[in-house]
């Protein structure tokens, strides 16, 4: 059994080597350049810059020709020489009011829209990548914890079943030692299905197939996380100047406030204008005269669209408003709770893993001893794995906290 065990760790370990590690950086480098979703996004950019083009775009001039078929006075088809007749004109559709020019800045802040909505997307991903990122990490570093003691159980056990059958140790004992090993490897199993789970989620958002391991220097990651120069009041002006849904939306109302603009504009008419030249059909000979022409704005003033354009302008900046107000109100609560995870990990001790390990290796020799007894062994190391899980929560909570900060401020603060 105890071969067996070190086999499988030993497999474990190799796959483990297979694997190539990545920081946080390099894994949002991959990031952006393989997220097939963040690519598609790209293309938003690209249409909507399109849209700006095609704004900029007049209509193309009409031209008209017309010419004789038959003339009946010379039994004559097509009489379109000196003597005949024929007509052609020219003109150009001029925009009145404004409206080119308020279409152009309104397709111009669509581009400016879109291009936030990429941000975001990058954004997002990226949370969601750091957050699944220092997940596999401290899973990992519990699972090889479980692992270390595993083999060192199943080695007690192997002893006391040979000492079992030799009537030295009573059988309720065998089973309490099986009964914790296999509460371990319960808790170990939870942990390798998270840990799967992370690395496929890595895998989508990096667009990588080959097995990543994420690898963290905490010494390093915890001495950049402690800022002390920050405040909730600084956090929140920070946020307001760079959150991407609150950014969003002050652009979307004043991308509504254009588009209300551009329909105001519509309802003046547009002038035609051109140049005519008729042979024979006008007052004089060859007779060449300017045309201009504008609709009459009787019926149709576009009231419809400017009213639906209003309403649309209302929404947005109420829409505008209440992200204002999101923003300030989860800035508040992410600074609480980075205050209370940041509380709870300086809490800790930073001999406190070093002694519980030395408290464990004591206790397990004099469990091998036979010094204390198997309840009060087993009491031990259900505290010694509460207090080791706990140690990586709130090591992982801190973290997580500090990285929500950064997300709503759209900025390194830590």
């Amino acid at each position: 059994m105890k071969h067996l065990l070190v086999f499988l760790f030993c497999i474990q370990a190799l796959l483990g080597l297979a694997q190539k590690q990545v920081t946080l950086k390099e894994a949002e480098d991959l990031l952006q350049k393989n997220n097939m979703l963040l690519i598609a996004e790209q293309f938003n950019i690209s249409a909507s810059k399109a849209a700006v083009i095609q704004a900029k775009i007049w209509d193309q001039p009409y031209i008209y020709f017309e010419a004789n078929t038959f003339n009946p006075e010379k039994k004559q088809f097509f009489d379109v020489g000196s003597g005949g007749e024929k007509i052609a004109s020219i003109q150009q559709l001029i925009y009145l009011g404004g409206k080119k020019r308020n279409e152009i800045e309104f397709a111009k802040s669509n581009v400016a829209i879109a291009e936030l909505q990429f941000e975001q997307v990058l954004r997002n991903l990226k949370l969601q990548l750091a957050e699944t990122f220092y997940s596999n990490f401290y899973d990992k570093v519990k699972s090889k914890t479980i692992d270390a003691q595993v083999i060192k159980l199943d080695t007690l056990l192997k002893n006391y079943e040979t000492q079992g059958v030799k009537g030295n140790i009573p059988l309720r004992d065998i089973v309490r030692l099986q009964s914790l090993i296999f509460e371990l490897k319960k808790s170990k199993n939870d942990l390798e299905r998270n840990m799967i789970e992370s690395l496929q989620t890595i895998a989508l958002i990096t667009g990588v197939q080959e097995s990543l391991s994420p690898f963290v220097d905490e010494s390093i990651l915890f001495e950049n996380f402690k800022n002390t120069k920050i405040n909730k009041d600084s956090l929140t002006q920070v946020a307001l100047s760079n959150n991407l849904d609150y950014l969003t939306a002050l652009k979307f109302s004043e991308s509504q406030e254009l588009y209300f603009k551009w329909q105001k504009s519509l309802a003046v008419p547009d002038l035609n204008a051109g140049i005519a030249y008729d042979q024979r059909g006008g007052a004089f000979q060859d007779q060449i005269d300017f045309t201009v022409g504008i609709p009459l704005p009787l019926w149709n003033k576009n009231k419809g669209n400017i009213q639906l354009a209003d309403a649309k302008f209302k929404q947005a900046n109420a829409y505008r408003d209440y992200e204002r107000i999101a923003v300030e109100n989860k800035v508040e609560a992410l600074w609480k709770i980075y205050l209370q995870q940041k509380n709870q990990f300086t809490s800790i001790n930073p001999t406190v893993s070093k002694n519980l390990e030395d408290v464990y290796n004591g206790m397990l020799t004099n469990f091998e001893r036979r010094n204390i007894s198997l309840l009060e062994f087993t009491d031990f190391m259900e505290s010694y794995n509460q207090t080791n899980i706990y140690i990586n929560e709130v090591k992982k909570a801190w973290i997580l906290s500090c990285i929500q900060i950064n997300y709503i401020t759209n900025k390194e603060i830590f």
